[in-house]
């Protein structure tokens, strides 16, 4: 498949800095002052891309709250649908995700066809991407709303055959996904695995908060990992600065 600029960027990020930082921003879950005074200073702090996205809106602010995150940033956007619902004109790009991990045909094909005329019509660029759920723990939003099971921790092995899949298929990416507030973020373990089976990049999300966590992920073959729940309650530059300085090991300064 054709690889569009954004995509290209991830590559390039990838290439320079050694790992990526994805900030999620969920409009349903965080105020838009909030949100906004995360996206206005992302970039000081380090960060990559915004992806923008919730697994359940419970209003119909989407679009006005991609909009103005857009305007307020000159990182890329991505939008992370939750459902063809929350596809809008006003990012750069969609990671246009099947459910691989799960049986429903909602959320493996369905949801992506009635999505798909939305995406050429407002010219997004799509990011065909493998999502895969993985235990955490509790039962997640994405979890309940799919009806799927996550791939068990101690399973790398289905983990690494479904990412093999996904790359088959022809998916730029694999998504690892804990889910938002993770008792158990996503094994090392497995993102090794998983990694050193497939040649396309491995983002990883879900329970991540800590600089020592997102230096783990990437160092066991992660290209991007992904946070956001920590940041609902409180919008801390510190914190953002440390966790984007850990998922970009070459910019590491060593004394």
């Amino acid at each position: 498949m054709r690889q569009g600029p954004v995509y290209k960027q991830l590559l390039e990020i990838k290439q320079s800095r050694g790992g990526g930082f994805f900030l999620l921003i969920d409009p349903d879950r965080i105020s838009e002052r909030q949100s906004l005074t995360l996206a206005e200073s992302s970039e000081e702090c380090g960060v990559d891309v915004i992806l923008v996205g919730s697994s359940f809106m419970l209003n119909s602010s989407f679009a006005p709250a991609v909009k103005k995150i857009k305007s307020s940033t000159a990182l890329p956007v991505i939008i992370f649908p939750g459902s063809f619902a929350q596809i809008t004109p006003y990012a750069d790009a969609i990671l246009f995700t099947s459910l691989i991990s799960g049986r429903n045909p909602n959320y493996l094909i369905d949801e992506q066809v009635k999505g798909a005329p939305l995406v050429k019509q407002y010219g997004l660029e799509p990011i065909p991407t493998g999502y895969m759920l993985i235990e955490s723990g509790a039962l997640t939003s994405v979890q309940y709303i799919s009806g799927t099971f996550p791939i068990p921790q101690a399973k790398s092995d289905i983990a690494a055959a479904h990412a093999m899949a996904a790359q088959y298929l022809g998916m730029q990416m694999v998504y690892l996904e804990a889910g938002s507030g993770a008792q158990k973020p996503v094994p090392t373990e497995m993102i090794r695995t998983v990694a050193s089976h497939i040649d396309i990049p491995v983002m990883v999300g879900g329970g991540l908060n800590t600089p020592e966590q997102c230096v783990q992920r990437i160092e066991s073959g992660a290209s991007f990992v992904v946070c956001g729940n920590c940041f609902e309650r409180d919008p801390n530059q510190s914190l953002l600065r440390e966790l984007t300085a850990a998922a970009h090991p070459r910019e590491q300064v060593t004394v």
